[in-house]
């Protein structure tokens, strides 16, 4: 059972509250990262934000405020938080981290993005 099903399990409406998955590995990341801040009020926010070769550019960084109409979604102990305009085009959207010898860090796998721009860093 992954992370995600046993969150739908535990509260089946926080489940629903946005479409945005956290794979395993990303949530073990989160976790670890939160945990190097010695704080417990950050949860990881990610937005979309107009800008980029391609027109939009994801944002993903730690965030303690609770804004209005935030979605939020619970992944084990790590809470992902979605603003209401960014979630329709994060809907079904994976976050996942690799760490291989050639590659690390966290991807965005959007079935929204219809294109991306060179660099990987954009999207329309």
């Amino acid at each position: 059972m992954t992370v995600q099903d046993e969150t739908a399990q535990q509260n089946p409406a926080e489940a629903a509250a946005h479409g945005v998955i956290l794979t395993p590995a990303a949530a073990e990341k989160v976790k670890d990262l939160l945990s190097k801040e010695d704080r417990d009020d950050l949860r990881l926010r990610l937005a979309v934000q107009p800008g980029g070769c391609s027109g939009l550019i994801y944002q993903l960084f730690f965030d303690e405020r609770d804004l209005e109409g935030d979605l939020v979604r619970s992944f084990g102990t790590v809470q992902v938080v979605v603003d209401p305009k960014s979630a329709p085009y994060l809907d079904g959207a994976t976050v996942d981290f690799t760490d291989t010898i050639s590659k690390q860090g966290f991807t965005i796998d959007n079935p929204n993005a219809a294109g991306t721009c060179s660099c990987g860093d954009s999207f329309h």
